[in-house]
């Protein structure tokens, strides 16, 4: 069997509206499809901060204005973002494929993630979904919506804060094994799915949350037994001391050195720190599991140990792994 690659996308680099986003997955999906080419079974989720914020924002808009538009549940709008999403990203794999000659199938799945109702979470909303507004916006705003929650988000303004429980398990994960077995690139997750309680009846019912996508990711990849862990991001590796003078960049580090690192507070949370959190879960879940924190268009080059950061287990390194360190010191 083919080594599996869990892929997780980030929502904001797939663009704003639907035509960036086809250009966008256009020149991602010639990356995505190489890495098939190199042997791998892959699974592709990602994000949708902004989309699912625009999503219920227009609706809420949309009911503001006319009284037969109804309002949207996040839940209802998480999957409205995982269908066009993965409409796109399956046109434009499925175009790359052909392109190549290749045989495989692309598929996107709506997908429900289990969370825990008691999660401390729905106490705490800290997820940012949507745009950004200004101060005097988010006043606005609080006018026509007391309850809402809003906070600074990575010095570009203010955003939407929801609750974003950790996922317990993919509720649709046997089929998504049943896809890969039959020779599927899968798109699932996305946006780290819709979030699900169990109910005593044994069926699920959404809740108003959001899931970290890299956390989502993490999950997926251990339930359909991956192999690698790519977190695909706006940057070649992680750094220490990012956008400082004293900036290191890492190209393998082991779980140990990255509890260390986030203990210093080295990865902002709400971005680079979610990343790392979710690389070293899946590091240590299995022996010889790796995670690779890297840019989109370096992803083939990270395969072979050139270019991204390996997050390893504390075992003795891979000769990959090992592979890694050398190259960076080059």
């Amino acid at each position: 069997m083919e080594p599996r690659i869990v892929i997780a996308l980030g929502g904001n680099a797939l663009g704003k509206t639907p035509e960036e986003q086809k250009a966008r997955i256009d020149e991602v999906s010639g990356a995505l499809v190489g890495l098939i080419e190199k042997g791998y079974e892959i699974i592709v989720t990602h994000g949708n901060g902004p989309q699912v914020g625009m999503i219920r924002l227009a609706f809420g808009a949309g009911a503001t204005a006319d009284p037969h538009v109804p309002s949207m549940p996040l839940a209802e709008c998480t999957a409205m973002s995982e269908g066009y999403i993965g409409y796109h990203l399956q046109t434009g794999i499925l175009r790359e494929l052909r392109r190549r000659g290749m045989p495989w199938e692309v598929a996107t799945l709506v997908t429900q993630v289990e969370v825990d109702p008691a999660d401390r979470a729905f106490r705490e909303p800290t997820k940012p979904i949507g745009a950004f507004y200004t101060a005097d916006e988010v006043e606005l705003l609080r006018e026509k919506e007391p309850d809402a929650v809003f906070a600074a988000d990575a010095g570009r303004g203010y955003r939407r804060m929801v609750a974003s429980p950790k996922p317990k398990h993919i509720v649709e994960i046997r089929s998504i094994k049943n896809l890969l077995d039959n020779e599927f690139v899968v798109i699932a997750c996305g946006g780290g799915g819709i979030p699900v309680v169990r109910r005593s009846e044994g069926d699920y019912i959404g809740v108003e949350a959001v899931i970290d996508k890299d956390l989502a990711a993490e999950k997926l990849a251990e339930e359909v037994g991956a192999d690698h862990l790519f977190i695909l991001t706006a940057v070649e590796r992680v750094a220490l001391h990012f956008g400082t003078p004293e900036q290191k960049e890492l190209s393998a580090m082991t779980v140990t050195e990255a509890e260390q690192y986030c203990r210093e507070g080295h990865f902002a949370p709400g971005s680079m720190l979610p990343k790392v959190q979710a690389a070293m879960a899946f590091a240590r879940s299995a022996p010889g599991r790796r995670a690779v924190i890297c840019s989109l268009e370096k992803a083939p080059l990270a395969i072979d140990g050139r270019s991204g950061t390996v997050v390893v287990g504390d075992a003795v390194p891979t000769m990959a792994d090992r592979d890694a360190r050398s190259y960076s010191e080059k």
